[in-house]
């Protein structure tokens, strides 16, 4: 299919990728962009079309404003994602990322005619109902980087340089806002199956509160708990590859 200018816009492809096996739309971390997800899409490249969320304010996109709302960034995916009906598809997200894809699942759920996700991977995030009150988009400059070092997912090299801090850190303080205000009822679901996945010494997210991700799906659910902290998936990309093969399969997604 030949994507539309907004579809563009939205998404980032790294490697050719099947032709005929489904599609699997990656979502970013908090200060995050789409280069995240290159090991990922070169891992299952073979059986799949993995694109990856380059969220507004960073990398190519630097000269437009981020998004300050959860609601508004799934509401803009959502409508950019829905000329894709030429193959199957699901969503993988990583921390905010995986909100960002269980709201971008509502919405096309919702529209008529949308594509819909039959499958949700979800990691390295409590369940939309048990997100953890936050600050952190109030602090000083200092504060919001201290913060993403404490995960482990920026070099602090680049934290210590000024130039390279200027460019990253109006977009890391508008997604914590973003994730910080969001809210969701206990009682929100979607149909899709959602997997989701946790490092075992990740403190952004209790085994318990991943496990709460159960409540928000009427379709199939697991959760596995691989090595590592919040950004395990960069030391545990064929563990992840491989279970996103395996949910691909169970949700009777063929592959190529």
């Amino acid at each position: 299919m030949t994507l539309t200018s907004d579809i563009d816009r939205w998404l980032r492809r790294f490697h050719r990728g099947s032709e005929t096996g489904p599609r699997l739309v990656c979502f970013p971390h908090a200060g995050g962009a789409s280069t995240f997800f290159h090991p990922l899409s070169a891992a299952l490249a073979e059986v799949a079309e993995v694109c990856a969320v380059q969220y507004p304010g960073r990398q190519d996109r630097l000269a437009e404003a981020p998004h300050t709302s959860i609601d508004a960034l799934a509401d803009e995916i959502a409508a950019a994602l829905g000329p894709l009906t030429d193959r199957p598809l699901a969503l993988f997200g990583h921390s905010m990322g995986s909100i960002v894809a269980f709201e971008v699942t509502r919405r096309l759920e919702a529209t008529p005619g949308a594509p819909v996700p039959s499958i949700v991977f979800p990691s390295g995030r409590p369940a939309p109902s048990r997100s953890r009150p936050g600050t952190v988009h109030h602090g000083d400059d200092a504060s919001v980087l201290e913060s993403i070092a404490k995960l482990g997912g920026t070099d602090r090299r680049i934290i210590a340089d000024p130039e390279l801090v200027d460019l990253i850190l109006p977009a890391t303080r508008a997604d914590y806002q973003a994730i910080e205000t969001y809210r969701c009822a206990p009682g929100v679901t979607v149909a899709a199956e959602l997997r989701v996945t946790i490092g075992d010494s990740d403190a952004a997210v209790t085994e318990a509160e991943a496990a709460a991700w159960a409540e928000h799906t009427t379709g199939a659910f697991d959760l596995a708990v691989l090595p590592g902290g919040h950004f395990y998936l960069s030391t545990q990309v064929e563990a992840v590859a491989d279970r996103v093969r395996t949910g691909l399969l169970g949700a009777g997604i063929p592959l190529a």
